[in-house]
């Protein structure tokens, strides 16, 4: 009986829709692996210092999982994902070339025989990163079948360890699948030696039986993701497995007991929502997508929808703030938490940052030194966590003396570049209120630990 791998892409898709905040991204991550999923797919580095940071403080929460990095078309960009991840013990690189007609010319804009040279080119350069190197045939389902194969070929021979094969527009019957898996293997002999991964759209409802016949077929690893709205369910696919392994000869190392009490509280219902509602999450229709002609009664409606309860005169200063930047452009949920975490409960700080020392890596655990002040009085806390940003959180938490919820944790670039400006929003809760901190720096733990400080100074004020 053979093993097939899981490889989960719903964080790599979720850059798409960006429904999921920084702190659910995790929480995802480190569910994904108490399921014993064998690969999480992440989005591709566009924001250099938010991903990275987001990688590195989930590269030691996982036990179970290979964190696979998408790359661009580009010799930069597969240096960049190497750059980010050398320190991270287990990853994988993945190359995904369009191999259509229609999608080389759209895509690439290369005609076959340079998308080849391309493919062995990058190949090779991933090679030279990382041993793990995926490779990803985009529509392979309606290439034309001597390219296809030329082209896993090239991948093969140039270094790739797995090889995938899309079903993007997911137009295939699952027998026509079976059948097209088939001939790949007959046609490429060189997959005798890798690992054949499947990936199909769900467009007909049809993703979970197409890969069912392709695991018939010998398919190695199948894609899956939570919402199973473009790909295959994950918990559809462990269902399948879990009552006919026997059929397929084959098993998955899923833990199918929790993935069936667990996957309804992975923190989607408002995802599903917000699809429900063709909105995103920071662009909603109704009152949450502002202008500077809304009133202070409909901004006050917007700032309830996130949570906040504030007074009359708070949000007289939110509204201020709110006019000013509206002027410029509409206004959204993001924009809107940093407005609050701005203007609202501004108060004459009672702790304030003196210095604090973070050490990470692969090989150890995140530990913080940190020196606060208050009253004139430093004070200074030790603590280790789970990665730079919550070691930093509970030595803050350690000094206060306190603990308190965190409801939500965001980061944006306000400038681009490697010196890009990061803000910072942090989200607290105490006693069942919310109290939402900004920070700005180029560094973002630094900017982070300002925004919790922020939020833990107004926290002190309302409740002294």
């Amino acid at each position: 009986m053979k093993k097939v791998k899981i490889a989960d892409v719903t964080l790599r898709e979720d850059e798409k829709n960006g429904f999921l905040s920084f702190k659910e991204k995790i929480n995802l991550a480190k569910k994904l692996d108490k399921l014993c999923v064998d690969i999480i797919e992440v989005a591709k580095i566009s924001n250099a210092k938010t991903d990275i940071l987001f990688l590195h403080t989930i590269a030691p929460l996982l036990k179970n999982s290979i964190i696979s990095c998408p790359v661009e078309l580009s010799e930069k960009s597969i240096e960049q994902a190497g750059e980010a991840l050398k320190d991270v013990p287990k990853f994988r690189l993945k190359l995904s070339v369009p191999v259509s007609s229609v999608q080389m010319e759209y895509i690439c804009g290369k005609k076959p025989d340079k998308v080849i040279e391309l493919i062995e080119e990058l190949t090779k350069k991933c090679v030279s990163i990382c041993d793990d190197v995926e490779f990803s045939a985009l529509d392979a389902t309606r290439s034309e079948s001597d390219f296809l194969y030329k082209a896993v070929k090239t991948a093969i021979l140039s270094g790739a360890k797995t090889v995938t094969v899309c079903d993007s527009a997911g137009e295939m019957l699952p027998s026509e699948y079976e059948t097209f898996i088939k001939e790949m293997y007959e046609n490429v002999p060189e997959l005798s030696g890798v690992t054949l991964a499947t990936e199909c759209s769900n467009n007909l409802d049809m993703g979970c039986a197409c890969l069912a016949h392709g695991v018939k077929s010998g398919v190695g690893e199948i894609k899956t993701s939570i919402d199973g709205k473009n790909q295959t369910a994950l918990l559809s696919a462990a269902r399948i497995f879990k009552a006919r392994s026997d059929f397929f000869d084959a098993y998955t190392d899923l833990n199918y007991t929790e993935l069936e009490h667990t996957v309804s509280r992975l923190g989607f219902a408002r995802i599903q929502e917000a699809k429900t509602e063709n909105l995103s999450e920071y662009d909603r229709s109704e009152g949450i997508v502002l202008s500077d002609k809304d009133d202070i009664k409909t901004v006050a409606i917007a700032v309830q929808k996130l949570g906040y309860d504030l007074s009359q005169e708070d949000m007289k200063n939110v509204y201020d703030e709110f006019q000013k930047v509206a002027k410029k452009k509409q206004v959204g949920e993001k924009e809107l938490d940093v407005i609050v975490a701005s203007a609202a409960l501004q108060t004459a700080p009672l702790y304030k940052l003196k210095s604090y020392t973070i050490n990470s890596g692969n090989l150890i655990n995140s530990s913080c030194v940190m020196v606060l002040s208050k009253d004139g009085e430093e004070l200074q806390g030790m603590t280790v966590g789970d990665g730079p940003i919550d070691a930093a959180f509970q030595c803050i938490e350690k000094i206060a003396g306190r603990k308190f919820e965190l409801d939500d944790f965001q980061i944006q670039s306000v400038t681009e570049g490697k010196e890009a400006v990061g803000v910072t929003v942090v989200k607290l809760r105490s006693s069942g209120k919310l109290y939402s901190g900004k920070g700005i720096s180029t560094d973002i733990v630094e900017s982070s630990i300002n925004a919790y400080i922020n939020a833990l100074n107004k926290i002190c004020f309302e409740e002294a």
